[in-house]
């Protein structure tokens, strides 16, 4: 609950937070004992302790630099809006480099019977060339032949291997469920992270970087997390071509480090309908300022490549950070959102992201969206869909399935009407 109010710093007001685990309703989630003595044991120096948590200063999202309320989505769409995506590449994303580049789209297989005649299949090579350098982003989509088309399709960020999305269906995956997507009469599209650029600190020379970092890099430079975003553009770019996709009604989706980038996907590029972002943690959907699970340091020194060098002063250090996650997942509205945690993947700290949508509501509720959330948690494995805002948590581990997978198209039921339901 609030406790008070601090003054305005000379970047941004704060509002201090403290979250008492047992304040909550007796149905509401809550870690178990079990799996925080076991992850304790495992990694003594992280907490998981709710009691732990210190009370924080949250960044007031309705407040600018300068002091203004804001009180009207035209005034977060012109002022609040891009202060915070400003704070957000000069301190956790970087700036995508301004080189200018070629793109062409090629469809290099096309099967109109694909899944047994229940779906087209398009193989896509997308081709992005600077100067001499090019590479090639390799997108899969299948949309429903048996539904009106254009149809709402859903875009995965892959970071889990090629398996994961074989266009033969020989190998088939809950972690992109097609089959069942088409099913339900929505398109499904995605494309491998790798593509885009490599998932390991290389010193930024390969991948897009190698084609688009023309100059010295500095503090504010873009790491691989906004690389592997600007690569989802580069597929919408193709996607609202299609005739078979309604191109206003791509949702774009991750898990993991993948989910951390869906966040800032739909935050640089206000195209996509739809952010849905899975177990994405630290950096991603979760407070940093709580301390839980994943820090913020853990994060920079397992993956430097990730953020730009300049999220490094916040290392032990994240109540300096002029915005938190709360911010990020603000960044889509009045768009759809929708954030999914696994009961015993506290790494990524469930409660955290929670709040975080809880925390981002008055955002959407300026634009007339519904959105209200209850601040205590809800039941595991009970799906919460306020207006244009959804969440769940269910039982397992760190992954994506298709028990999420069907909560997700049951939120996009709701928030993308297709017309053929």
């Amino acid at each position: 609950m609030r406790k008070f109010k601090l003054s305005l710093t000379p970047l941004i007001v704060l509002s201090v937070f403290s979250f008492n685990v047992f304040s909550q309703s007796n149905n509401g989630w809550r870690a178990s004992t079990q799996t925080i003595e076991k992850l304790t044991k495992e990694k003594p120096e992280i907490n998981y302790y709710e009691e732990k948590v210190s009370t924080y200063p949250l960044p007031d999202l309705l407040t600018t630099i300068n002091g203004k309320k804001i009180t009207n989505s035209s005034q977060w769409e012109k002022v609040r809006r891009p202060e915070i995506l400003e704070l957000f590449r000069e301190n956790v994303h970087g700036r995508v480099p301004k080189t200018s580049y070629q793109q062409s789209f090629k469809v290099v297989n096309f099967d109109k019977n694909a899944m047994g005649g229940l779906a087209t299949l398009k193989e896509v090579d997308i081709t992005i060339t600077a100067e001499s350098k090019s590479l090639v982003i390799h997108l899969i989509l299948f949309t429903p032949n048996k539904v009106q088309k254009p149809v709402p399709t859903f875009l995965l960020i892959n970071n889990r291997g090629l398996t994961n999305m074989d266009p033969t269906r020989v190998n088939k995956s809950d972690f992109w469920p097609a089959e069942q997507a088409i099913a339900r009469g929505y398109g499904m599209a995605v494309f491998n992270n790798a593509d885009v650029d490599p998932d390991n600190f290389d010193g930024f020379k390969n991948g897009i970087h190698g084609l688009l970092d023309k100059n010295t890099r500095t503090g504010d430079s873009w790491g691989t997390i906004a690389a592997w975003a600007w690569g989802a553009s580069r597929c919408l770019d193709y996607l609202v071509t299609d005739n078979d996709v309604a191109g206003k009604k791509v949702a774009v989706v991750g898990h993991s480090r993948g989910g951390k980038t869906a966040l800032w996907t739909s935050a640089e590029d206000t195209r996509f309908a739809m952010a849905i972002s899975s177990c994405s943690g630290n950096v991603g959907s979760s407070i940093a300022r709580r301390h839980y699970g994943e820090t913020i340091r853990k994060t920079n020194a397992g993956f430097p490549h990730w953020f730009c060098t300049n999220l490094k002063k916040f290392n032990d250090n994240e109540n300096a950070l002029p915005v938190d996650m709360h911010s990020l997942l603000a960044l889509t509205a009045p768009r759809a959102i929708y954030i999914s945690c696994a009961d015993e993947d506290l790494w990524a700290d469930p409660r955290g992201s929670y709040l975080a949508l809880y925390h981002a509501a008055p955002v959407f509720r300026l634009f007339g969206k519904k959105a209200d959330i209850q601040e205590a948690m809800p039941p595991l494995n009970k799906q919460v869909i306020r207006g244009n805002v959804g969440f769940h948590i269910r039982n397992g581990v760190h992954n994506m399935t298709l028990e999420d997978w069907n909560r997700y198209m049951d939120f996009a039921d709701v928030v993308l009407k297709p017309d053929w339901k």
